[in-house]
């Protein structure tokens, strides 16, 4: 997901950057738009000290001060660029966890935390487990790539790979690689005590060279979300149907 289909997943908000406070997304792109303003302002300082450095040769002890303000600079600009990143990361995760609340359609959610595997996790191949409760079984809800495991294209899980197993019992994150597992990482979608299902990875994309610690807690925060989202949709859709069978018999009585 880029910086332009950051602001294009939600309601745009007039004059963000004189928003209330309160807003995040309004304080991310003014975090943001602060950072571009100290990178422009170093890179102007960084030309005011070549230029000192070209005329101040003969002054004693001059050389190693503009030196030392150089060294400052770089190591300032390799920070700023850092919190950039990291203003980019949360930016998109606030995009992301708002579209899985968008909505209570069972179906909507699931495809929103597709798009996040995609687009924010990096994945190639992946697979969304849930929990059918009236069934008692698992399935799969949706596969995307072809994936070497007894259970890929099938319809239900019915166990066998110990990461999905070990996640689904204890409700962790567990990471691959695990001999006789094409699993990378199983991210349990679990509200409470109740695990809805996982999402599994099992490939990422080339350009994704491999997941690491900041990773690992974008995970947990989006298992959370896209789970409560579930949970809540699959309340909603349940409400629907109990009152569309009683509208339904409320009409029988009155027609009777």
């Amino acid at each position: 997901m880029k910086d332009g289909d950051v602001m294009a997943g939600i309601p745009q908000k007039p004059g963000y950057e004189g928003a209330d406070s309160s807003d995040p997304l309004a304080t991310l792109m003014r975090a943001r738009q602060l950072i571009h303003d100290a990178q422009a302002a170093i890179e102007e300082a960084s030309q005011s000290v070549v230029q000192q450095r070209a005329s101040s040769a003969e002054i004693p002890g001059r050389e190693a001060r503009l030196a030392q303000a150089e060294n400052d600079r770089e190591e300032l600009a390799a920070r700023l660029l850092e919190v950039e990143h990291q203003v980019g990361r949360l930016m998109t995760l606030y995009v992301a966890t708002y579209q899985l609340h968008a909505t209570l359609d069972p179906a909507d959610v699931q495809s929103t935390i597709a798009e996040i595997a995609v687009n924010l996790l990096g994945a190639e191949k992946f697979a969304l487990f849930l929990r059918d409760d009236e069934a008692d079984v698992l399935e799969i809800r949706m596969q995307e790539g072809q994936i070497d495991a007894p259970w890929s294209g099938a319809a239900t899980y019915a166990g066998g790979d110990r990461l999905i197993d070990a996640s689904l019992l204890d409700g962790m994150l567990r990471f691959g690689p695990a001999e006789g597992s094409p699993v990378l990482v199983v991210v349990p979608l679990r509200v409470q005590d109740i695990t809805l299902g996982a999402l599994v990875l099992t490939k990422l994309f080339e350009h994704k060279v491999g997941l690491d610690e900041e990773d690992r807690e974008l995970l947990d925060l989006l298992g959370a979300h896209a789970a409560s989202a579930l949970f809540a949709s699959r309340v909603y859709a349940r409400a629907a149907r109990k009152l569309r069978t009683l509208e339904g018999l409320i009409k029988l009585v009155k027609k009777g």
